[in-house]
């Protein structure tokens, strides 16, 4: 692979090339990886896979025309056409009076931040091989455990460049690691199904495998024999691997372009109350071996932690340049970039904080109610904020939380649910989106 020098290199020549041939603007992302996968099954080996490959777009401005074009080939005679090509595409482009690099005074400047996000590590696939068999081993231990779909390992590393015309240029890498198994539980046909896995950036952070089979395990058997649920309206708690998006649903609804497009159910929102004063959603991206952590955003904008909601209130939307133009505001330090295509937004690591108390505490007062470890379907209109999902769980009677339950669906809307919703105290640093188990009263459950 590419150092981090070189990929910007790669950057930096083609948008000079790029000006040379007459661009009034441009900027250029460089993009390279490499992986290992190795996959087992039932104590025996299915698969290794190592994919290498790399990238390059660019991003041309003709006065208000704009045009962008990627390659996998870093040929010089391929890329120069194609930046002969992407000037003729601009050419024939409509003008949009929002197009154009960020603006010059805002870029980062100066030495990158450092957030440890590269160990350096290539463990080869012996290693990810006896990692993922250690894996899938503790779970079928788990008594209850009948068969399993596999465990996989993988472990990687990419290498982005971003080049502009107007003064930016800056570099990052970031090493990763994987690792997961599924087995089922129970016989014929009353079998159930659960998962459990981790990812890093630091190998020495990854949970040890055994930890990830036996959870994984545990939770297939303790969904054997699910009931129906009766329907009504009642508490509902999701456990944190689930209740994690709806904090996605809330960053979607804040992007600047949703916004700008009038396609949001927070559009007339900014500055209301909309969580429980104790709940603030935090944004860091320059958490220190975060799993989505940057320094720069996908247009060289420098990147900070920030509250997008404070204390329940929403503070602001996540913009880039081009929807920040629209809104006649500025940019917020949260374009996003791949190699095709202009940038859009999203938000780094995220977590929601000020939950209080144990889960037991946050259910105790629940006399019927269900616990939700898992959603199925894409019933969430992000213009009205209708929410309708598939669920299954468990019931919670008289402040515990009992048996299995299937089949049935949750539904309210997502602004009475931001409004409703509590946390426990039992937030991790687990995923690129972090909660605590949430609890959420008045939701209508529709079972049997």
């Amino acid at each position: 692979m590419l150092t981090k020098n070189e990929a910007l290199e790669r950057a930096q020549n083609l948008v000079d090339q790029a000006k040379k041939a007459g661009a009034d603007a441009a900027d250029a992302v460089y993009a390279c990886d490499a992986s290992t996968e190795v996959s087992v099954r039932l104590g025996n080996l299915e698969d290794v896979a190592r994919s290498e490959g790399e990238e390059i777009g660019l991003r041309v401005f003709l006065g208000q025309k704009s045009a962008t074009i990627s390659s996998s080939s870093m040929n010089p005679a391929i890329l120069t056409d194609l930046v002969s090509r992407a000037l003729d595409m601009a050419r024939e482009a409509p003008d949009d009076q929002y197009a154009g690099l960020a603006p010059e005074e805002m870029l980062m400047k100066g030495k990158l931040p450092d957030t440890d996000s590269d160990d350096g590590g290539d463990p080869d696939p012996a290693a990810l091989k006896e990692r993922a068999l250690a894996c899938e081993d503790a779970a079928r231990a788990i008594p209850g455990i009948t068969n399993s779909e596999g465990a996989g390992a993988s472990a990687g590393r990419t290498v982005f460049g971003l080049a502009t015309s107007h003064g930016f240029a800056g570099a990052k890498s970031a090493s990763g690691y994987g690792l997961s198994t599924a087995v089922l539980a129970g016989d014929g046909d009353h079998k159930e199904r659960d998962y459990d896995y981790r990812s890093a950036r630091h190998e020495s952070d990854l949970d040890a495998p055994e930890a990830i089979g036996k959870r994984a395990g545990e939770r297939a058997v303790k969904r054997l024999n699910p009931e129906m649920v009766k329907s009504g309206a009642m508490p509902v708690v999701l456990d944190p691997r689930v209740g994690s998006s709806l904090v996605g649903h809330f960053i979607g609804a804040i992007a600047g372009s949703s916004i700008a497009r009038r396609t949001s159910f927070l559009l007339e929102e900014l500055g209301n109350q909309l969580f429980d004063s104790k709940l603030s959603i935090i944004d860091d991206p320059l958490r220190q071996r975060g799993i989505s952590s940057r320094v720069f955003d996908g247009e060289g904008l420098p990147t900070a932690k920030s509250a997008l909601i404070d204390k329940g209130v929403v503070t602001g939307w996540l913009m880039d340049s081009a929807s920040a133009r629209q809104l006649d505001l500025k940019p917020t330090g949260h374009a996003s970039r791949g190699v095709s295509g202009a940038p859009g937004v999203s938000a780094s690591n995220v977590h929601l904080e000020g939950g209080r108390g144990s889960v037991a505490e946050l259910i105790a007062d629940i006399d019927e109610g269900v616990y939700i470890h898992e959603l199925a379907g894409q019933g969430v209109n992000m213009v009205t904020g209708d929410y309708s999902r598939g669920a299954a769980g468990f019931r919670i009677e008289g402040g515990e939380i009992t048996g299995a339950i299937s089949e049935f669906t949750v539904a309210g809307n997502l602004k009475d649910m931001f409004a409703e919703m509590r946390g426990a105290d039992d937030l991790e640093f687990i995923y690129g989106t972090n909660v605590p188990t949430l609890r959420i009263d008045g939701m209508t459950v529709a079972g049997a």
